[in-house]
């Protein structure tokens, strides 16, 4: 049967969703779920929700907790990475030293300087899951779920190009389901195009019924209540002509325009320090969640829009579907970097996965996409390499750091970080 090692696992309610939406499928029932975390009250709890999930659905799945993780990986068929390095302490690290030079951020997890040392600090670890992916389960594929999204795809495809890997968000299928809310559609009417990076990829058609909406949607956007919902991403639409995929929260992040000073981050609404608020959240929704499984409460059970159990259905049985997907610019999309790290549709069957062609982006839209690329470039390169120097260079060109800071600010503040995360870190940046 069909073997599925979630790493990561004690992101439970995320492991919750992801097995409601495996397990809802007959053809997976059977299954064994091997769940790996490297806190054990966290894999205890991750072992509970399984099990409750597997029982509630009649999957009669096969639930191994396993501390160690290659026992997860050994025999696997599909791996699915959400883990988080350092936790939470080590992002909060992300927020407060950039904060004291004057750089305010939201999220960051994707881009930016919080995005590169988060990177720089998981690389490592997807590469040792790649060596343990050959090692004990040759023929696995790999579902990532952990931001960077493209910095760790990147990453994966350069060092291991013989293991199938695409990286998994949720941002199309939301950003979908939110045009359509704008424009007054049910979401299964909006026939669209996408492509880009991840969490930076624009909506390039619109559709209902044959017909262009975009039209409708410029005309939405001066409605003030639809406006005030996304203000970032209307005001980018405005200015390049398309709507961009994830949220205003993140996107403000991803360019010069929004963070750079207080009266635009009025202006725009935009929720600095929001992850460190998330933070504490996640914490508490985790002791609840613990608290609900081990009192034998209930959680509710709704199918999620996540991708995974999609994919992983449309390998077993053959049945052919398109997602979106992270994979590697092999001419994907011609007007951004060969082998830089590309989300796109990719038709998922039997097969595994194969990445569609989109073509060319319009040439702004590119260029979006471009001056964040290179960022991820250099942040990969630093982490494989070892490379030190180019950690300040990726710090240099991300664009809401140059905004605010000058090179020597940026200099000291990538030094400061390094110091701060040196535990984490690849041993060439590290100095170890």
């Amino acid at each position: 049967m069909t073997k599925i090692a979630l790493i990561g696992a004690g992101s439970v309610v995320f492991t919750k969703n992801l097995l409601t939406d495996i397990l809802s499928f007959p053809e997976l029932h059977g299954s064994t779920i091997a769940v790996h975390d490297i806190n054990p009250e966290r894999l205890e709890t991750a072992g509970m929700m399984a099990r409750w999930t597997s029982e509630q659905l009649g999957a009669n799945a096969k639930v191994e907790e396993c501390p160690d993780r290659r026992a997860a990986l050994d025999g696997a068929d599909f791996v699915v990475n959400t883990v988080l390095i350092g936790m939470y302490e080590a992002a909060l690290k992300d927020f407060d030293i950039p904060r004291k030079y004057g750089v305010k951020q939201t999220i960051a997890d994707t881009l930016g300087i919080g995005g590169i040392f988060r990177a720089l600090r998981t690389i490592p670890f997807v590469v040792q899951l790649g060596e343990d992916m050959r090692a004990c389960s040759p023929g696995a594929r790999l579902l990532n779920y952990t931001n960077p999204m493209s910095m760790l795809i990147w990453a994966f495809y350069e060092t291991f190009p013989d293991i199938p890997v695409v990286g998994l968000c949720h941002s199309v299928q939301h950003t979908s389901r939110q045009l359509a809310s704008y424009i007054g559609v049910p979401s299964d009417d909006l026939v669209f195009d996408c492509a880009g990076i991840n969490h930076h990829a624009w909506m390039t058609r619109l559709e209902v019924d044959g017909k262009d909406v975009y039209p409708r949607l410029f005309e939405a956007m001066e409605d003030p209540a639809i406006y005030a919902k996304d203000k970032v991403r209307f005001e980018l639409m405005r200015r390049f002509g398309a709507f961009v995929t994830e949220s205003s929260m993140h996107n403000a992040e991803y360019v010069p325009y929004f963070l750079k000073d207080d009266r635009l981050i009025e202006e725009f609404d935009i929720p600095v320090d929001e992850y460190p608020r998330r933070s504490k959240l996640k914490l508490e929704n985790f002791a609840e969640t613990r608290r609900k499984l081990l009192a034998g409460e209930p959680f509710s059970l709704e199918r999620s829009v996540e991708y995974a159990s999609l994919i992983i259905h449309s390998v077993v049985t053959k049945q052919p579907r398109v997602i979106y997907g992270n994979v590697r610019n092999d001419h994907l999309i011609d007007n951004l970097p060969v082998g830089c790290c590309v989300e796109v549709p990719v038709l998922v069957d039997g097969a595994g996965f194969t990445p569609c062609h989109f073509g060319s982006l319009p040439p702004q839209l590119a260029a979006s996409c471009a001056a964040n690329v290179a960022v991820q470039e250099l942040t990969v390169r630093a982490a494989l390499d070892g490379d030190r120097a180019h950690v300040a260079h990726a710090a240099m060109l991300d664009r809401h750091a140059a905004s605010v800071l000058s090179l020597a600010q940026i200099q000291s503040m990538t030094d400061e970080l390094i110091e701060a995360h040196r535990d984490l870190l690849p041993a060439g940046i590290a100095g170890r």
